[in-house]
């Protein structure tokens, strides 16, 4: 009769299809749920370019390397200095055009109060704001000591290959390049020993 059900053969196979489709569907899209509720514990963007501060754990850090933040739009470098690299730079002044740090725009004077020579508050942590004060590039990190193409007397530091300026490991110009300054060293604390905070001074300071 024409009003009897008409019972159509059972595809498992599309039906397996069909269940295990939908729900690879629902963990993804639970996935993208989870995407913003994780970035609204870090600072939005806006807050970020506004200057709000930024907190890292530096424990993990090895001598030689360095880790990046974002600070106002721009990249923060901390980096971890072996003791070779601290008995070379004392080396380096007669080759910088300012190895006193005497630009007082370039670092806050406490950080100077600290260590002149470093240009930072712990010997072994530089903190530098990775934009080159020529054309702000960002330069690459040669922290070894060993002879480079571009310095065949290299004793560690920052080499801009757009326009050939160099920055020893504290971020201090090299004489006859076309950087006018040092890198600049961005307000910090240490909130503890393993916890620095980037973009504002210290209380007191």
């Amino acid at each position: 009769m024409a009003n009897d059900e008409v019972h159509q053969p059972v595809n498992t196979g599309r039906r397996r299809f069909l269940t295990a489709t939908t729900a690879v569907v629902g963990a993804v899209g639970a996935g993208f749920a989870a995407v913003p509720f994780i970035k609204s514990w870090n600072p939005s963007a806006r807050a970020r370019l506004a200057g709000a501060p930024v907190t890292a754990d530096i424990s993990a850090l090895q001598e030689g390397q360095r880790l990046i933040l974002e600070w106002r739009g721009q990249p923060i470098w901390i980096v971890k200095r072996s003791k070779a690299i601290l008995e070379a730079l004392p080396t380096l002044d007669g080759h910088l055009r300012d190895p006193e740090s005497n630009n007082a725009d370039q670092q806050p004077a406490y950080v100077l109060a600290a260590n002149r020579e470093l240009r930072s508050l712990k010997p072994e942590i530089s903190v530098l704001v990775g934009l080159c004060t020529h054309l702000g590039c960002s330069p690459e990190m040669a922290a070894e000591i060993r002879p480079e193409p571009f310095d065949p007397e290299w004793k560690g530091g920052y080499f801009c290959p757009c326009h050939k300026s160099k920055f020893d490991m504290a971020g201090r110009v090299f004489q006859g390049v076309p950087a006018p300054t040092n890198l600049v060293v961005p307000p910090h604390y240490y909130a503890d020993d393993n916890t620095i905070v980037v973009g504002v001074d210290p209380q007191g300071a």
